[in-house]
């Protein structure tokens, strides 16, 4: 799937980030979402590799990358810590400055990364989020009904760990089922892949981490930036016009013109997973923004 792309493990000053990196020209950070590794970037990546070198990596605690030790206060799975992953693995690998898209909860990384390490972002595209300050600020019952993942990953441990192990393909059976519209967006062995990490038990309890550090610093974070730090670079904002940002916010680029000056972007007319779901138009969309 990633034909001509070389696979790395680059070691980072909190854990181990494995990626693949393939391509010329201007470098391009790839992210990835739950329940995915970088492999949910298998139809775009090749094609960005004409025109730039594409890193795609697993955030920590995810894939292959590593599964550093969590704290009481969670901040190892804070986005801060997971965005400082991707800045030390461009650096060590030749890029001080580079163009970055995320998704999901790769999204989330990417714009922490752009808020706290603004001269490493060229360009920022985000897929189908708003930042995770307002998700929380503008909950309401259609958020906490619909999207009960959020609650449920980020209840006290080991409550959600105990409940994924005893069957973690239908938690990824259920958002892989449930949030895409095109629903053989995804080939067999990508499917069985996402099962196969996501049923690591120390993948399990990451994720939840990660969603407890979303629910309490990544939250504190954005709203301690809201109004006082802006994002410095152009933003490419995507969403699915029938999954959670299309159905929550009536204007959802409005949310993202809160946090830069320079924001422009459209509904795409699929489910939750763009890339996978809407390849051709998702690539299509970065050329002409990363350009």
């Amino acid at each position: 799937m990633f034909e001509g792309f070389e696979e790395f493990d680059v070691p980072t000053s909190g854990t181990r980030i494995h990626g693949r990196r393939g391509g010329s020209g201007p470098p391009v950070l790839l992210l990835h979402g739950i329940p995915e590794t970088h492999l949910m970037w298998h139809r775009v990546a090749p094609v960005l590799a004409e025109h730039y070198t594409v890193v795609a990596t697993d955030l920590r605690g995810y894939g292959d990358s590593g599964k550093p030790p969590s704290t009481p206060d969670h901040e190892p799975y804070s986005m801060r810590a997971t965005a400082r992953d991707q800045v030390e693995v461009m650096r060590s690998l030749g890029y001080d400055r580079f163009r970055l898209v995320g998704h999901d909860r790769g999204a989330r990384c990417a714009y922490r990364l752009a808020l706290d390490a603004p001269d490493a972002v060229g360009r920022l595209a985000v897929l189908d989020v708003v930042p995770t300050g307002d998700a929380y600020r503008l909950a309401e019952m259609r958020f906490s009904l619909g999207y009960w993942v959020w609650s449920f990953l980020a209840a006290p441990e080991p409550v959600p760990e105990r409940f994924i192990g005893a069957a973690p393909e239908v938690l990824v059976d259920f958002m892989l089922d449930t949030w895409p519209e095109v629903k053989d967006a995804f080939p067999a062995e990508v499917r069985a892949e996402y099962v196969r990490k996501f049923a690591d038990p120390e993948t399990a309890h990451a994720i939840c981490e990660e969603y407890r550090a979303a629910a309490t610093l990544d939250f504190q974070r954005d709203e301690a930036d809201r109004g006082n730090r802006k994002i410095d670079c152009p933003v490419l904002f995507l969403w699915s016009q029938r999954g959670s940002v299309g159905v929550l916010y009536d204007d959802p680029l409005a949310i993202w013109r809160e946090w830069s000056d320079d924001v422009r972007g459209g509904p795409v007319p699929v489910g939750h997973f763009i890339p996978e779901e809407a390849p051709e138009e998702t690539t299509r969309q970065l050329l002409d923004f990363l350009r």
